[in-house]
């Protein structure tokens, strides 16, 4: 059956046409950049032209449902300017025959320097123009100049046309280009190589101001989240006076139509959302809010993931979770590393998978969500918890924490929400549950993998990509007395504090050669050194801050100044002797480190408890369970 392409179909595109839904023929496909993105080369039987395809059409091309030859017709799609080119963009297409021969004899349509008309006089008006062979030697130039000079004579005598004055005009104000509103686009077809664009979304989530300071001085940006009605998600970003214009006027739950910023790749570390572009508002940019939306753009969107499956995700990820609030902790006043003092409070979900997880808020969160979910539970109804953008902790088990982007809903009116309601009403209340986090909330399970000493030997802990996290339950039977602890620098950097090592700078002050400053005081820092062992072996462990205050139950500053400025010796022997020959279950951080050349196994302990022979006994009494009903 003749096959019949849209004649003309590509100089009307170029032309300005986005309405003809033409029928053209994909000759070639390739794969371009480090992103998947393909560009198709497309014929109207007599003209080609580069296309890009928008990334949601990419499964077109991986299925084989276009390839080449295949006849499409293009639905939707926009013509950009990049580099002085154009190029077609398809943001959406049908296939109307899989595979075809080539049709015509298309050619490529050479785009010119649109300038070079001006810079070339045309002294020929309306002549057919001569063809001028460049080819001739220097031995041959007075024969060329005689042959141009007889061939002029053969055409009428040239007429200049009289002199007119440049037009006389009047300044109206600034000249607008090209004023017509923009075609609106999903987010999905966002790329950088559309020249005029617009979106119109709903804002999803808005972070606060954040400031900043880098060579280029200090600053200020903050950023929000879009959601579309093609379920479409991107991320806008606001510097400094752009961020003055837009921060007021941004509200969740509205929806705008943005237009006239630039696109550049995501930032994955800072941003969540499942788009490898961001956009970054400039001084141009508009941003309108739709008074007549018409509710096709939903609320939110969620990518659920079972609690089974925050048991297995990588560390730092963000993901969303839904799950029944089963128990909450009052809110706790903790003092960061910043010196800034913060709220924390400690919840447990559980959801259809038979596991449960540790929730910890931050900040507002404890006195907002966090004060409503504790007086729901206190009054004996558990409530349906959705969390968006919580980040993944494995520092101790898995366990969620809330981010500054993090969003919390609660009893949230969604079939995933109606199911997990039904499933606990039902009797999924009374269902063990396995903590995939650490026992902190009173009567939850602990996620606990036990181990011997000889065991992290034999076994090779520690040398994968991961950390090992393990509990021993050892006693300690050597401590080094002479390097326990050290000096470190107080001072800020960023959130975090220093710690570097300091040194004394000839005086009563301490030099930081970090910060590159010095201070009065300074910090004392446990940095144990200890040997611990058990009924299988012994091995050298090393205990920070925490771990060493747990072991030692005092401050490294007051153990210090016992030692080095009261010089009592007997004391200090006694604090040390208190801490040996008493069980503890240790918390083990196992992990290969490279020191110089060599490759050595390091062993810290997070946690050092001293054990509570009732529990470890109900313990046992559970491994003895176990193996009689194997």
């Amino acid at each position: 059956m003749p096959v019949n392409l849209t004649h003309n179909a590509i100089p009307a595109i170029k032309a300005g046409d986005l309405n003809s839904k033409p029928l053209l023929q994909v000759l070639d496909i390739k794969l371009i950049g480090s992103q998947e993105r393909y560009r198709f080369l497309v014929s109207d039987g007599a003209s080609t032209q580069h296309a890009m395809i928008a990334t949601q059409l990419n499964d077109r091309v991986k299925t084989g449902r276009v390839r080449k030859g295949s006849v499409i017709q293009l639905i939707d799609y926009i013509c950009s300017t990049v580099q002085s080119r154009k190029i077609i963009v398809v943001l959406n297409m049908e296939t109307i025959i899989p595979d075809c021969e080539t049709i015509g004899n298309p050619t490529m349509v050479v785009e010119s320097d649109p300038g070079a008309q001006n810079r070339v006089p045309d002294n020929s008006f309306g002549r057919p123009p001569v063809a001028i062979n460049n080819s001739y030697s220097t031995n041959n130039k007075n024969t060329s100049a005689r042959n141009a000079g007889n061939n002029m004579q053969s055409f009428p005598p040239t007429v200049q046309p009289p002199y007119q004055p440049p037009p006389n005009y009047k300044i109206h104000g600034a000249i607008m280009k090209n004023e017509a509103p923009a075609r609106i686009i999903p987010i999905s077809a966002l790329n950088p190589y559309q020249g005029r664009w617009a979106i119109k979304a709903r804002v999803t989530a808005k972070g606060d101001i954040r400031r900043y300071n880098n060579a280029r001085g200090d600053g200020k940006v903050f950023s929000f989240d879009l959601l579309d009605s093609d379920g479409g998600e991107i991320r806008a970003t606001c510097f400094n006076a752009v961020l003055d214009r837009f921060y007021e006027i941004i509200e969740v739950g509205k929806v705008y139509l943005i237009s006239k910023g630039s696109l550049k790749p995501s930032q994955k570390n800072f941003n969540h959302l499942k788009n490898e572009w961001e956009i970054f508002l400039e001084a141009t940019s508009t941003v309108d809010l739709c008074l007549d939306e018409d509710g096709s753009i939903p609320s939110q969107q969620f990518s659920f993931r079972s609690i089974s499956e925050v048991e297995i995700a990588e560390n730092n990820s963000i993901i969303d979770v839904i799950g029944i609030v089963t128990a909450v902790n009052p809110s706790v006043s903790i003092m960061r590393k910043n010196g800034m003092e913060t709220q924390r409070r400690i919840l447990n979900l559980k959801d259809q998978s038979t596991r449960s997880v540790e929730l910890t808020l931050w900040g507002d969160f404890c006195n907002r969500e966090g004060q409503n979910l504790q007086e729901m539970v206190d009054s004996g109804f558990f409530p349906v918890l959705a969390v968006k953008a919580g980040k993944v902790n494995d520092f101790s088990g898995k366990s969620i924490g809330t981010i500054s982007s993090t969003q919390l809903f609660i009893n949230l009116d969604s079939s995933e929400a109606q199911s997990l309601r039904i499933w606990f009403d039902r009797g999924g209340k009374n269902t063990t549950s396995q903590s995939i986090s650490r026992d902190i909330i009173p009567g939850g399970p602990k996620n606990e993998i036990r181990k011997t000493v000889s065991q992290i030997k034999d076994e090779g802990l520690g040398r994968s990509d991961k950390p090992d996290w393990i509990t021993v339950k050892a006693t300690i039977s050597f401590i080094k007395t002479d390097t326990f602890c050290y000096t470190a620098c107080p001072l800020m950097i960023g959130d975090r504090q220093c710690n570097k090592k300091v040194t004394r700078s000839g005086n009563s002050r301490w030099q930081c050669d970090r910060c590159n400053q010095e201070i009065e005081e300074c910090d004392y820092r446990y940095l144990l050194q200890a040997q611990v062992q058990d009924n299988t072996g012994l091995t050298w462990v090393t205990a920070f801050q925490e771990s060493g205050e747990e072991i030692l139950g005092c401050p490294a500053k007051d153990l210090y100044f016992l030692k080095y400025e009261e010089e009592d010796d007997v004391k200090f022997a006694e604090i040390i002797r208190g801490s040996l020959f008493a069980e503890y279950l240790f918390r083990l951080k196992i992990k290969e480190e490279l020191y110089g050349d060599e490759q050595r196994v390091k062993i810290t302990v997070v946690k050092a408890e001293k054990v509570n022979y009732s529990a470890e006994s109900k313990h046992m009494l559970d491994l003895i369970a176990k193996v009689h009903y194997r």
